[in-house]
């Protein structure tokens, strides 16, 4: 099995879908995150930038991530790249991968990087050609999902629980490297609240740890 995850910026991988990748690669599968931005000067400092990438790949590859691949399009500033170019590079990543499955951002985040990354990979992976993935799922993301204006095309509904009850561990202590991003808790960027979180989601299916997806698409 081959698992394609798409994180708009370093650790959303993690914060998303960390425990369900640590699952995975346990069990043997295949997989691969894409980072579709990387932080621009004078807006991020260089020295930030690079500790960012080197968290990234120190995280993924402590949960077993096979490959992390930078696009290295300007954070915060998506909306200046042409439309034809960023879909377009975003297809040649799931057709180089030719995943099973997919991980993209919830489409109501805040963050409108998350949104137009979500709005690319949706035309990356239709279901029409020779190739297609079997099973596309929106992740949530603490500090970004659940803080846009409030109506119900921005709520993520979870539909698949994914339990992480023997994985949770592992995703605490990648995160725990994103020594750029983290803050004390309550700080939605905080081991606590992640922790919180996995705790939640996993009472809500009665397991001690989960992560929760929206499932977009499956075809059997």
């Amino acid at each position: 099995m081959r698992v394609l995850v798409f994180a708009p910026h370093p650790d959303d991988e993690i914060i998303g879908v960390g425990g369900t990748i640590a699952k995975r690669t346990r069990s043997g599968d295949e997989v691969y995150v894409c980072v579709v931005t990387k932080a621009q000067p004078p807006i991020f400092c260089e020295e930030f930038v690079e500790q960012g990438r080197r968290e990234c790949r120190e995280a993924d590859a402590q949960i077993g991530v096979k490959e992390t691949i930078f696009l290295d399009f300007p954070a915060v500033m998506l909306e200046t790249v042409p439309r034809y170019k960023f879909n377009g590079k975003i297809s040649e990543v799931v057709q180089h991968i030719q995943p099973h499955e997919v991980y993209i951002p919830h489409r109501g985040d805040m963050q409108l990087d998350h949104q137009m990354v979500v709005d690319a990979v949706m035309v990356a992976v239709r279901p029409r050609g020779d190739y297609y993935p079997q099973r596309v799922y929106a992740y949530e993301t603490l500090s970004e999902t659940g803080w846009n204006i409030p109506n119900a095309l921005n709520e993520f509904i979870p539909t698949v629980y994914e339990d992480i009850s023997d994985t949770l561990q592992a995703k605490l202590e990648a995160m725990s490297i994103f020594q750029s991003q983290l803050a004390p808790f309550p700080a939605a960027r905080s081991i606590g609240a992640i922790k919180a979180l996995a705790k939640y989601r996993g009472a809500t299916v009665s397991v001690q740890a989960a992560e929760a997806f929206s499932l977009i698409r499956e075809i059997k």
